[in-house]
């Protein structure tokens, strides 16, 4: 089980991970061992998402959400497999989090009469430097 909260975890079942050979540095051995981990998680057609977290997490502009549904997470930060599957799963996890609260409605309010006192003054101010920086003695 993947714990995200207290209220929601997921199951294995879940969960499909594929191993990959990561590139980058490590001669031969790098050649040799699969230690890069393509995590893949269906959030259309997974039972363990409350359905406001999962309209949540279709509605991200996210490039690792493929057209069926399909979150893809890759971790090919350390150079051990455990190590990349542990961190692409709290990235996983971070991801679901991130939808678990609703964002909250944003309320419209008007600028108060100081601070559109402030705003003119200072657009009078900047307007006077500007004048100001004319040649001397050709004022219009």
């Amino acid at each position: 089980m993947l714990s995200i909260s207290r209220t929601l975890a997921l199951p294995e079942s879940e969960l499909v991970e594929r191993f990959l050979r990561a590139d980058g540095p490590g001669g031969q051995h790098v050649n040799r061992t699969e230690s890069a981990v393509e995590l893949r998680f269906d959030v259309v057609r997974s039972p363990s998402l409350p359905e406001a977290v999962r309209e949540r997490l279709l509605a991200r502009r996210d490039r690792r959400l493929t057209d069926e549904g399909v979150l893809v997470l890759q971790g090919r930060r350390f150079r051990d497999q455990g190590r990349n599957r542990d961190d692409v799963r709290e990235r996983l996890a971070e991801i679901i989090r991130g939808c678990l609260a609703a964002p909250k409605k944003r309320v419209a309010t008007k600028p108060s009469r100081a601070s559109k006192e402030r705003r003119l003054a200072g657009k009078a101010q900047r307007s006077r430097i500007k004048q100001a920086r004319g040649r001397p003695g050709s004022l219009e």
